[in-house]
């Protein structure tokens, strides 16, 4: 069974939109590009043809990974203002820096202008969720170094 993905529901609308154009319009704009440098002749040293075909790989590899996501989409909303749970923005200061950093605890689908994404599967993510604002928490990363950072505030 594949892994759960928290997705608002705005992403999910937006995820959902993409694959359906791809699927749609994206294949036949793919196939038209195709056909007409197939008649621009040797399909050896083609580049066009070769460009379309290298274009249509990538659109294919985003639909299935777009179907995955969709697939194993778990809406979230927002629930406690207070408690770290996925598809909220935190902010957290590490131990021993005055520096705030602000993040999106989300999937990478879920970007947002200005805001890095961290993923609640992450050594930290994880670490962080279910705690409030004011909690310190120790979290090993991936090198087996000890961090404690403190939960500054929680949102939306």
């Amino acid at each position: 069974m594949a892994d759960k993905v928290s997705l608002s529901q705005a992403a999910f609308d937006r995820l959902k939109e993409e694959h359906d154009d791809l699927v749609t319009r994206g294949r036949i704009d793919i196939a038209r590009k195709i056909e007409t440098a197939r008649e621009l002749g040797d399909l050896s040293e083609n580049g066009d043809y070769h460009a379309a075909k290298e274009e249509q790989g990538k659109m294919h590899g985003r639909i299935l990974h777009l179907a995955n996501l969709i697939e194993n989409a778990e809406i979230v909303t927002s629930g406690d203002a207070d408690e770290v749970q996925a598809g909220t923005v935190i902010e957290i200061r590490y131990e021993g820096d005055d520096d705030v950093e602000r993040y999106l605890l989300g999937s990478i689908e879920e970007r947002v202008e200005g805001l890095e994404v961290m993923s609640p599967g992450s050594a930290l993510g994880t670490a962080l969720l279910g705690h409030k604002v004011g909690d310190v928490v120790e979290y090993e990363t991936p090198t087996g170094a000890k961090l404690k950072v403190e939960i500054v505030s929680v949102g939306e």
